[in-house]
């Protein structure tokens, strides 16, 4: 379902089929790296990351993105806003597939 503003809303299940959080993006890969983000199992570097699997279900449909993620942290660039901690976390994912659920 599109918002307004070209968004739609991901929600992230759990192996069980539970839906914990939802991330918006005007695409699944956009909603995925805001997921991936989020990881507990962060690495050192891209290298050293583990990959995780998520599953997006894009809401007011049946289908659910699958993605192998990964995130790491970096240090923050030397131009980076006050605000900003000195490191960061970058993430990638990679697309698996689609599936559609049947509840």
């Amino acid at each position: 379902m599109v918002r307004e503003d070209g968004k739609r809303n991901f929600a992230l299940r759990d192996p069980d089929g539970n839906e914990t959080s939802v991330f918006s993006g005007n695409t699944p890969r956009q909603a995925a790296l805001k997921a991936a983000r989020r990881l507990e199992d962060v690495g050192d570097s891209e290298a050293d990351a583990d990959e995780t699997e998520l599953h997006l279900r894009e809401k007011g449909t049946d289908k659910v993105h699958k993605y192998e993620a990964w995130a790491w942290e970096e240090e923050a660039p030397d131009d980076k806003p006050d605000w900003m901690p000195g490191d960061i976390t970058k993430a990638n994912v990679s697309k698996q597939g689609i599936e559609h659920i049947e509840e």
